[in-house]
């Protein structure tokens, strides 16, 4: 039974599942909106509301707990400088799922997500 288990699995391995939310993230700070399936919108945005509301505080601490889970650096850079205090008034929601229909080949809802 999954009582009180939180996430969800994606048919995926712990170590697959955190390398592809790891690879959503540094995309999604990157370019600002990515499209891809619902179910991986909706993981992928608690992972990016904790990373931005950590990058809020901006002290050494945060910043090196931040680059242990994305070790990209442009992409720290990015969240640090520019992401984070775009938000510093805004108490979370940074991100917004939008559904945009079924995917061709094999009918997956897609969903586009972006950071608000």
């Amino acid at each position: 039974m999954r009582h009180r288990k939180k996430g969800r699995k994606l048919s995926r391995t712990l170590s697959h599942r955190k390398a592809l939310l790891r690879n959503l993230a540094i995309s999604l700070i990157m370019n600002g909106k990515i499209v891809t399936t619902e179910p991986k919108a909706k993981e992928l945005r608690r992972v990016v509301e904790k990373l931005i509301s950590k990058a809020k505080e901006g002290t050494l601490h945060v910043r090196r707990q931040v680059i242990a889970f994305i070790p990209h650096k442009e992409a720290v850079r990015k969240l640090f400088n520019e992401i984070a205090p775009r938000y510093k008034d805004r108490n979370g929601g940074y991100t917004r799922i939008l559904k945009i229909g079924e995917r061709e080949g094999d009918s997956a809802f897609m969903a586009l997500i972006e950071l608000v």
